[in-house]
């Protein structure tokens, strides 16, 4: 490869410049048309390349996985095969009946140096263990397996919830598990005849006359094996260029400067930090990685904005979910120290960008899990506001969905002040809130009892008031569907698998077969 690269140097760079050209033109004309007001009209009618079609790249982490459990069938298949292969060989080397395997296995010594042998276990004294762990092939398999084992181990969710320090550094075996499956086909196990052999001792007339390869009157003579030459170098190339540069444009963005502007201590042990950094745009329901060096030099953790696109600033809500966020925590409410210096990534989009796209919203939020949510809510208030015609939706439905009262102080005012601007505007059928408290006594629901007549909720101050237990899917599925017989209801969550599984069966079930009915559409944030 290296010498016909050096041969053909010229062709190469022509190659490349004229790629290079093509995907520049491809890039300013694809920029022009989805950016430029000339075609504002244009994009209206045609929709070009719009949210939905963006959409199965929302399930990035879903492809993930599904790449990740192929590769983890082929692998194990891919050991079984050669498991059977070297007991082949075993058996082949240690026969001592007069057989053609016998025979390539059993090589003159003077025809078995440079590489003309064929069979890797070289003596009837060799074992299969030894073979493998004196072999670059069964060397690197056998440390490539325990690198994809102890990744695929470590993703559980248990452990990926629980400990995400360890799912982030067993992770990044896969450099381990890559660098093993270039190297492992340099030892050339799997061998094939010489071109040069090919044409002296063909095998379709030669082989079956394998007796006689060492006799000198005769036109066979013994044939002479090279490796394969390794080639999975070719499929790891591209993607590794690509990871380099995502890298580095990563690595890049995170060493802009952020000004953390804000820090407020919610209760729960909820931090919020509101910042600041050049350049930083972003849409409703994104989220950003973040890193604090003074905790950690390599852990980066996603978290969700829960500002709106239309603040001067952005932010995230942190729940103390772990060491790393426990630290992190413990840090901002030291009041004598310095405030930790934080690196921001991103933002990167997820399936609440969506949200806008639909007639009818259903936004779905466990506790923490309402931040996407925050900023959609957040965005909806600028919008009323400012009397932003653009707007499609026409009715959102928001649920959360919390153990403890405590949680719902979160984001308390911005319901408030929500619920305050529908009445002002008199839209006050344009949001519903439907607040659900699962942790609950008997001395919270005899409160809520004998203060049921108040005008407002008196855990939320809300108009709107708080239910007691969990929602009854199926109801509200009903219910919104009798509301909107004819529209396209988006149903968005960030909460727990369990919760997800109910909610997409719900969607099913109450889509109406007729597509000029109501249909159902379930988006869940994957992390």
């Amino acid at each position: 490869m290296g010498k016909w690269v050096i041969n053909h140097w010229f062709s190469v760079l022509f190659l490349a410049v004229w790629m290079g050209l093509n995907v520049f033109l491809f890039v300013n004309a694809f920029l022009k048309f989805e950016k430029s007001d000339k075609y504002y009209y244009t994009r209206e009618i045609l929709g070009f390349c719009s949210r939905t079609l963006r959409k199965p790249l929302d399930s990035n982490l879903a492809f993930h996985k599904l790449v990740a459990y192929v590769i983890c069938v082929l692998t194990a298949v891919h050991i079984i095969a050669h498991l059977f292969n070297f007991e082949r060989y075993s058996r082949s080397q240690q026969s001592t009946d007069v057989s053609l395997a016998s025979a390539l296995s059993h090589l003159p010594d003077h025809e078995k140096e440079g590489s003309s042998w064929l069979n890797p276990i070289r003596s009837p004294n060799t074992t299969v263990l030894y073979a493998t762990f004196t072999s670059i092939a069964g060397l690197t398999g056998v440390i490539g397996t325990l690198a994809l084992i102890l990744m695929v181990t470590s993703a559980v969710e248990f452990i990926r919830r629980n400990y995400f320090e360890l799912f982030w550094f067993t992770h990044h075996l896969f450099i381990i598990y890559m660098l093993c499956l270039v190297l492992h086909g340099i030892g050339g196990i799997v061998r094939g005849q010489m071109e040069e052999s090919l044409n002296e001792s063909h095998p379709h007339k030669c082989a079956q006359s394998f007796e006689t390869w060492d006799d000198q009157d005769s036109s066979c003579t013994y044939p002479k094996f090279e490796g394969h030459p390794a080639e999975s170098w070719k499929w790891v190339l591209a993607p590794f260029i690509l990871y380099v540069f995502e890298r580095i444009l990563r690595f890049c963005r995170s060493q802009q400067r952020v000004e953390i502007t804000k820090v407020v201590m919610h209760p729960s042990k909820v931090l919020e930090l509101q910042m600041n950094k050049r350049g930083f745009s972003m849409e409703v329901g994104q989220y950003i990685f973040v890193k604090c060096p003074s905790i950690s030099l390599l852990e980066w953790h996603p978290f969700t904005l829960t500002s709106a696109p239309e603040e001067d600033f952005f932010s995230i809500h942190i729940r103390a979910a772990g060491d790393w966020t426990e630290n992190l925590i413990r840090a901002f409410e030291q009041q004598h120290s310095p405030i930790p210096r934080i690196q921001v990534d991103g933002p990167f989009g997820t399936v609440s960008e969506d949200v806008f796209q639909y007639e009818v919203a259903v936004l779905v939020g466990a506790g923490i899990g309402v931040t996407p949510f925050a900023s959609i809510l957040k965005s909806v208030w600028y919008k009323l506001q400012r009397a932003d015609h653009n707007l499609k939706t026409q009715k959102i439905y928001f649920y959360w969905i919390c153990r403890e009262t405590g949680a719902f102080a979160w984001f308390k005012d911005l319901l408030i002040s929500l619920e305050q601007e529908m009445e002002k505007l008199g839209k006050l059928g344009f949001l519903n809130f439907r607040l659900f408290l699962t942790g609950w006594d008997s001395n919270i629901a005899g409160h809520a009892a004998l203060n049921f007549d108040k005008a407002t909720d008196i855990l939320t101050g809300l108009k709107q008031k708080t239910s007691y237990g969990r929602p009854m899917w199926d109801n509200e599925f009903s219910r919104i569907a009798a509301a909107h017989p004819k529209s396209v209801v988006g149903v968005f969550l960030c909460g727990p698998r369990t919760l997800a599984e109910s909610l997409r069966k719900c969607c099913h079930r109450h889509s109406s077969l007729d597509p000029r009915k109501v249909q159902f559409y379930f988006n869940k944030e994957n992390f």
